[in-house]
């Protein structure tokens, strides 16, 4: 079987696609919120900034996510974890407890 670059890129489009669906539903599973990639995928709202997962979740989610795109990937652990970081970074659910940016926490001291 002859393969186009058309079909190998397709293919590792799907693969991406197939790896950012299992991280979403895994961080929906960790934080406790009984949606799927399916509910939110298309959208085009900040529907990550509508639901929060605790500093505790977010580690673990993100443990899990290196862990799962070193394993999916063939990544090395370092590149894995920028991976598993950018994904935070842009879909991440918001921190509910982040002792950062809260208005009691804010240091007003010149």
């Amino acid at each position: 079987m002859i393969f186009t670059q058309d079909h190998l890129k397709q293919k590792q489009m799907r693969k991406k696609t197939d790896i950012l669906k299992e991280v979403i539903d895994k961080m929906f599973e960790i934080s406790g919120h009984p949606l799927k990639y399916e509910d939110v995928a298309g959208r085009e709202d900040n529907w990550y900034q509508q639901y929060t997962m605790t500093e505790a979740q977010n580690k673990e989610w993100r443990e899990w996510g290196t862990d799962f795109i070193k394993k999916k990937c063939r990544y090395k652990k370092e590149f894995a974890s920028r991976e598993m970081a950018m994904i935070d970074l842009y879909i991440g659910l918001k921190i509910s407890d982040s002792k950062y940016g809260t208005a009691e926490n804010t240091d007003t001291q010149i």
